[in-house]
């Protein structure tokens, strides 16, 4: 560890300039997780506008998170040899120039590529602030950034689309895009005079190129299927498809939507292979297998990704009804869903309080709980006439649940990941999350477009829109369901680790 990571003064507690370096690092995380959601009530907008597609619109929303999972284990791997700080800083300056692109853009293509260079930029960001804290800060404290990096996590996904509602109502669309850079230019400052550098010692020998190549691969081929296959067709073409210059005919015997899936499913098959290989030979990672050998690890991954399928396929589909279907135009979409970030922050405010009586893994139990009770009920009211305030009261239910479980989610975890593994445990979390984010905007994406019946949503009328969206919640909810009963796994994991370590403790008394 490097020597910078003196400040941690574990004995006389944290520095006041450290929880300084925490409020940046925040700063730094809000950036990149406020831009994965602040898009999609701007879409509509976006859409007109540079005349989208529905599957450019889908692209636009879920590259970034392609990118971002598919690098996410690299680069927190290069953060521990480079050093944390450095890749930090790399990321909010690469992120804020996929910003400017991303702004200036007049079509799908600088479009998504703005968006892809964004993605860049957020995979080195997350991963630095959060094995920064790691590196940081030691007992309670730790508890409590742990707490603060979740509440970050959940509370900036949700208030990412009323952001994108004011900006878009009261400027235009590419300031939901230039406001990161001002932000950017702050966070390097703050980064400067309080944040400390640190780094770990390499583990294995080499770098693990063929790694990094196998799982960016599977992970885009597998989410370009899910996303095209509503424009292009599930197994049987209806359409041409049109990418990087190339073209699969609509005359094609199969649609390149099954194909792209399995060729992506095959290649991570490949990755897992390769990884295990290279572990048996004391060769570097990006991700070593062992650690699911860890049922709290195991579980408490299965649970992030499906809550993150959940949500942002919430965050994709609601946007698009509250307009499209209600009409209340982005700034309103935006209020009704920054009722979810209000009621984020106040739970994951709380969650420490609430773990300490029934403990974390009870915590993201009751927050799951809540997620789905939320979903379902909005799915039950939505209709051509549905009140907006109403929704807004249901999403709240949702956020609350959101703050619970987010807040909590991380440390239970990592809890029992070896120290010399937690670098890798962290970023592996960070990478599932994204990938469902990813999966959410395509899975539930496709749900809406076949409810409707047509690529052209615009021309879709309000009752078949609110149907479409009734059906699209319904998934979000079944991915929550599922999480739930992940995060029951790890309570009772969770609660067999504690049983065991109170039997040692009472032999090792004797």
């Amino acid at each position: 560890m490097s020597s910078t990571t003196s400040t941690r003064n574990d004995g006389q507690g944290t520095p006041r300039r450290t929880w300084i370096g925490l409020g940046v690092l925040a700063a730094g995380l809000s950036m990149i997780v406020i831009d994965g959601t602040i898009v999609g009530v701007a879409l509509p907008v976006i859409i007109h506008k540079l005349n989208l597609s529905l599957g450019d619109a889908q692209w636009v929303n879920s590259l970034y998170s392609v990118v971002f999972a598919a690098l996410l284990l690299s680069a927190g791997r290069l953060g521990d040899r480079l050093g944390r700080r450095k890749l930090f800083v790399a990321g909010i300056v690469v992120f804020m120039l996929g910003s400017i692109l991303a702004a200036a853009a007049t079509g799908a293509t600088s479009l998504i590529m703005g968006r892809l260079i964004q993605g860049i930029g957020g995979a080195f960001v997350l991963p630095a602030t959060l094995s920064t804290v790691n590196a940081t800060f030691r007992g309670k404290d730790r508890v409590v950034a742990f707490a603060v990096w979740g509440a970050v996590i959940s509370g900036m996904a949700a208030i990412g689309p009323l952001l994108g509602g004011w900006l878009t109502h009261s400027y235009t669309w590419p300031w939901i895009f230039l406001v990161n850079v001002p932000i950017g230019i702050a966070v390097l400052i703050g980064t400067y005079f309080t944040v400390p550098e640190s780094k770990s010692e390499a583990s294995g020998r080499g770098m693990d190129v063929g790694g990094l190549l196998l799982s960016a691969a599977g992970f885009g081929a597998i989410v370009f299927g899910l996303i095209e296959g509503s424009a292009v067709g599930w197994w049987t073409p209806v359409a041409d498809l049109h990418f990087l210059g190339l073209t699969w005919p609509g005359s094609a015997p199969i649609s390149i939507a099954p194909i792209a899936a399995a060729v992506g499913v095959a290649l991570l098959i490949f990755f897992a292979a390769a990884e295990r290989r290279r572990v048996r030979n004391d060769r570097s990672v990006i991700l070593d297998l062992r650690l699911f050998q860890i049922s709290t690890f195991a579980w408490g991954n299965v649970t992030a990704m499906m809550v993150a399928i959940g949500e942002f396929g919430l965050i994709f589909v609601l946007p698009l009804y509250l307009i499209d279907a209600l009409g209340i135009g982005g700034l309103g979409a935006g209020l009704v869903l920054g009722a979810m970030g209000v009621g984020a922050f106040f739970s994951g405010a709380a969650a420490r309080h609430l773990a300490a009586r029934v403990g974390a893994a009870g915590v993201v139990v009751i927050g799951l709980a809540l997620e789905v009770v939320g979903v379902l009920a909005t799915a039950l009211v939505v209709g051509p006439t549905s009140s907006p305030v109403l929704i807004a009261i249901l999403v709240v239910i949702y956020g609350l649940g959101l703050g619970l479980a987010s807040a909590q989610l991380t440390s239970t975890t990592l809890g029992d990941v070896p120290v010399a593994l937690s670098g890798q445990g962290s970023a592996t979390q960070s990478t599932v999350r994204q990938v469902g984010a990813a999966l959410g905007t395509a899975v539930v994406g496709a749900v809406l477009s076949t409810g409707v019946g047509q690529s052209d949503l615009a021309g879709a009328s309000p009752g078949s829109f609110s149907d479409a969206t009734r059906y699209a919640l319904y998934v979000a909810a079944a991915f929550l369901v599922l999480g739930l009963y992940g995060a029951t796994r790890v309570a009772v994991a969770v609660r067999r680790s504690d049983v065991v370590d109170q039997a040692n403790e009472s032999v090792a008394a004797r």
